[in-house]
């Protein structure tokens, strides 16, 4: 029996893979379930229409996603810190830091979507930004210290 899968199925496909199963396991248990329905000819015809949209969906969300990244590698993201002693920053920077500042350049991002390293010095770093699925930006970060450094009185 030929059916249209609505969800992924462990050793049997995806979802939206047409697959050949035995009549019992179909009716008895992926249709009810609600992880198949039947493969008929309108409803291949339905599957093949929503496919290509998504499709096109798909190529729209990637080349935003490849502009974001672009751009993402363009930014030089200045942030300023507490300093102690030897150069040692007070706690360390995060990816909340760097994504307020990243909105402040006009480049919206959820702080989940970086990956900061261990930031816990004065420096240059960088700091990966996933945009979409596989596509990820890097973005510089550039720890400063909060206040200039005391000027000699004349």
């Amino acid at each position: 029996m030929e059916i249209i899968l609505k969800k992924d199925v462990q050793n049997l496909g995806y979802k939206n893979d047409i697959v050949n199963v035995k009549t019992g396991y179909a009716v008895n248990y992926l249709i009810p379930q609600g992880f198949a329905s039947l493969a008929t000819e309108s409803a291949k015809k339905v599957l093949a229409e929503n496919l290509r949209q998504q499709a096109h969906k798909e190529a729209k969300l990637v080349a935003d996603a490849e502009a974001l990244a672009a751009k993402l590698s363009a930014v030089e993201i200045v942030i300023p810190a507490k300093v102690g002693e030897k150069g040692k920053i007070y706690g360390s920077v995060t990816a909340a830091q760097i994504a307020e500042a990243l909105e402040a350049k006009g480049l919206a991002t959820d702080k989940k979507d970086i990956t900061v390293p261990s930031i816990k010095e004065l420096g240059s770093y960088e700091a990966t930004v996933k945009c979409y699925k596989a596509i990820a930006g890097t973005v510089k970060v550039t720890v400063v210290d909060e206040k200039p450094a005391e000027q000699p009185a004349e």
